[in-house]
């Protein structure tokens, strides 16, 4: 979900107990749980991965979250104390920073963080599960944002304008931006992708976002 693990990152279960203080059966139980929701991909005695989503996928995953992560929002309004929306304001004054000093892996945790506590003041864990487990099958595709896809908004932050619909209490901007957040936010990502895909992917040892680069299979 923090984009640290980019696509095709391949892990070993022996490194990822010894990193995690634990045995290898709940590592290997996890992986396992992580492969069933559709965000590794493991070919036994070859190799444990990280997967990388197709263009039409990570679309069709977007296409979900710009109906849900709205509804999410609204849901949440009602329920946020002025505290809350100040959480939300250091959040985004973080992101801003980082992207500033080019410090892209605290951008990219500093975002996740802004939406997941708006979204978790909806109160719908159901709902929260679902997009858990959305941004975990993205989440690697994000590595890409930055410097080459970094998000551009012709007329200001939509977090700006998310953080002034929760003051105003008005339930329709609040929707709308978040939707052009995503829009906007993510549309040179959208063409980094689609660039991409049209070429060999690259292995990857390990991820500029990742200061120890883990393997993947059961060594």
């Amino acid at each position: 979900m923090r984009a640290e693990l980019p696509p095709h990152q391949r892990l070993k279960t022996r490194e990822l107990a010894r990193d995690m203080g634990t045995s290898e059966t709940p590592v290997r139980e996890a992986l396992l749980q992580l492969a069933r929701d559709g965000a590794v991909e493991i070919k036994p005695r070859f190799y444990i991965r990280v997967r990388r989503l197709t263009l039409a996928e990570y679309t069709d995953i977007r296409d979900i979250r710009l109906e849900l992560e709205p509804m999410a929002a609204e849901r949440a309004m009602s329920n946020m104390r002025p505290e809350d929306v100040a959480r939300l304001e250091d959040f985004h004054a973080t992101l801003v920073a980082a992207e500033r000093a080019g410090h892209w892996s605290k951008a990219l945790e500093a975002n996740r963080a802004f939406h997941f506590a708006l979204f978790e003041h909806a109160r719908m864990p159901a709902l929260l599960q679902v997009l858990e487990r959305l941004w975990l099958r993205v989440g690697p595709m994000l590595s890409e944002l930055y410097p080459d896809a970094r998000p551009h908004y012709p007329d200001g932050h939509q977090h700006e304008a998310i953080l002034r619909a929760l003051h105003k209490r008005e339930a329709y901007a609040l929707r709308m931006a978040v939707r052009l957040d995503l829009i906007e936010g993510g549309r040179a990502l959208l063409r980094r992708l689609s660039d991409m895909e049209a070429q060999p992917y690259p292995s990857q040892a390990g991820s500029r976002f990742s200061p120890s680069p883990v393997a993947l299979t059961q060594e």
